[in-house]
């Protein structure tokens, strides 16, 4: 009875309560259903702010649009960043579960601090309107200002908690084991991005709708309200979850091994003793070893049953077949092969940073070009920040449809599990990018163009050309990111360490985060170094009309296009390590 209850089991996993997880009982894709759930909820209070909060802070707290722009892409910069922190947690102390409930909190409360400042004008700087003469309008600072960024950051390290926890833990739901699990496993990050995409057409649509019409106080309250709810639908799935044991901090893993690799530098002969993990059994037979070397020429293993460390990165090596320093640095083979797998996975998540960099710009500079354009349809107005619909709608239709429909005929056409692999799919959106920054600067050279013949090129009214020009960027950048966000994170929860995978699929945001923080940086330099006692720097004032913003945009896809060059000298070395996985 004792042996049957085993076999039972989840090795690694515990329930809720820290109890065994059984098969049939815990997991499976009825427990990462309540995932998907949240998600929905999560992403509406994160985005219902995010996509607008550019207009928020140009016109209550009076903000330039470039230092509008700037805090947006610092803030949603800060809050994917610290993705790796909630991933790092949930993998070395607690488990996603756990994580994911404090982060929501955390959330919870910046969310009501933001409320509490938009419903009180006290709190804010004094109302004024901008593109008048007379006196500029008085920019929050002191306490208001101190309240503001204290909001805006407690719910960007709550949006990093959850973002860092809760695609792994509904990825953790499903078995890896077998054919089944990884295929739902693929099902599950697509609509992952599917549901993701549905709390965004709400935030972009109802939510800004209510903030531009109603009052920020009730937009605020919305997503506030949006979190809370998360709470108990994420406890009503507890019963049915299985929570990975956190294994350590893997950063001291990779730390102990650079430092071994490092230090470590007399030759020992104590290789054959070195400590082997199950992961690495000792096989002897010839034919074992000829399995390895076809596994390997096929690019379907990295980490290999083996007794000694793998040829690739060979200078890690050092860390295990030369005599430790001190104790503390002896390493395992399997340790040092795990590092291996994250310094092959970095260079990828590097070439997806740029790719994040174009997607900053549609809660930017995108939303403050549909401010002057004509936003009327039909007798409606539709606010600048809910153009993000259109690739929010392209999303939600185009993942079903590639989920039940290209994927299984691509698996037909290649014979292989994937069908598509995600280093393909990281790609195809690599390339949508290049398009959609080409796109962005041919239309604002037509958006200027009609500013300059209309005589408003010193205004800031309203200009007369439809606002749909700008939905064909935000169309291309849809794609991108549908691409290459569940891609990315499948390819790191799949490629990563079991004892990682938290904090490798946090790797997707941190891309984000960078793109963001990458975006802020290319502007300062473009304003610093191009705006001379000759030349007006291209992203400077208060009038967007004034701005060199195409020639942003044309440096953008040069930089894109180039990246996507990087990108395909990494993809076309790397060798998948996981079952299931095709080049």
């Amino acid at each position: 009875m004792e042996v049957e209850n085993q076999q039972q089991r989840w090795e690694g996993y515990l329930d809720w309560r820290g109890r065994p997880a059984f098969r049939g009982r815990h997991g499976g894709m009825v427990a990462a259903s309540f995932v998907l759930g949240v998600e929905i909820l999560e992403n509406l209070a994160f985005l219902s702010n995010a996509s607008n909060l550019v207009r928020y802070l140009g016109d209550y707290m009076h903000f330039s649009p470039s230092k509008s722009a700037n805090h947006v892409t610092n803030f949603m910069g800060t809050a994917f960043l610290l993705a790796l922190l909630g991933g790092f947690l949930s993998d070395a102390f607690f488990t996603t579960y756990h994580i994911y409930l404090i982060s929501a909190v955390i959330e919870f409360l910046g969310l009501v601090v933001l409320t509490i400042q938009a419903r009180s004008p006290s709190l804010k700087p004094p109302e004024c309107k901008k593109g008048t003469a007379g006196t500029p309008c008085e920019v929050v600072s002191g306490g208001k200002a101190g309240m503001l960024f204290i909001g805006l950051y407690l719910v960007a390290l709550g949006v990093g908690g959850i973002k860092g926890s809760l695609p792994a833990h509904g990825a953790e739901q499903l078995d890896e084991t077998t054919t089944q699990g990884r295929k739902q496993r693929s099902t599950f990050f697509n609509y992952f991005v599917f549901c993701l995409s549905c709390g965004a057409l709400i935030a972009v649509t109802l939510v800004v709708w209510v903030e531009d019409n109603k009052g920020w106080e009730w937009g605020f309250g919305i997503a506030t309200i949006s979190i809370f709810a998360t709470i108990p639908i994420f406890l009503a799935g507890s019963c049915t979850y299985r929570n990975k044991i956190p294994c350590g901090s893997p950063l001291t893993t990779i730390l102990k091994v650079s430092i071994g690799a490092t230090l470590n530098r007399s030759p020992s002969n104590a290789v054959a003793s070195m400590a082997t993990s199950p992961a690495y059994p000792t096989q002897h037979s010839k034919e074992a070893e000829e399995e390895e070397e076809e596994e390997e020429r096929s690019g379907k293993a990295v980490l290999v049953p083996t007794q000694t460390p793998t040829n690739s990165l060979g200078f890690l090596n050092r860390a295990v077949i030369n005599k430790p320093v001190h104790k503390a640095l002896e390493c395992t083979v399997q340790q040092v092969e795990e590092v291996k797998i994250v310094m092959k996975i970095f260079p990828i998540f590097a070439c997806t940073i740029m790719l994040n960099c174009c997607l900053a710009q549609l809660s930017t500079f995108s939303v403050q070009q549909a401010a002057t354009m004509n936003t009327k349809l039909g007798s409606l107005k539709v606010p600048p920040a809910s153009l993000p619909i259109f690739p929010v709608v392209f999303m939600m239709a185009l993942a079903p449809i590639y989920d039940h429909f290209i994927i299984p005929f691509a698996r037909k056409v290649t014979k292989t599990e994937m069908g598509i692999s995600h280093l393909q799919r990281i790609g195809i959106g690599l390339v949508f990018s290049i398009v959609a920054m080409a796109t962005a600067a041919l239309v604002e050279v037509k958006r200027k163009r009609v500013a300059s013949n209309s005589g408003l090129i010193d205004s800031t009214g309203q200009l007369p050309i439809t606002f749909f020009w700008i939905a064909f960027q935000y169309l291309f950048l849809g794609s991108a990111d549908l691409f290459t966000l569940a891609g990315l994170m499948e390819f790191f929860f799949t490629e990563a360490p079991t004892g990682m995978r938290s904090l490798a699929t946090s790797l997707s945001w941190a891309s984000l985060a960078m793109g963001y923080y990458l975006s802020s940086v290319i502007v300062s330099i473009v304003n610093s170094f191009l705006g001379t006692s000759n030349h007006k720097p291209w992203l400077s004032g208060s009038n967007l009309n004034h701005y060199h913003l195409e020639r942003f945009y044309w440096l953008m896809c040069a930089l894109t296009g180039l990246n996507f060059l990087h990108y395909l000298f990494w993809a076309s070395r790397y060798k998948y390590r996981s079952t299931g996985s095709a080049k």
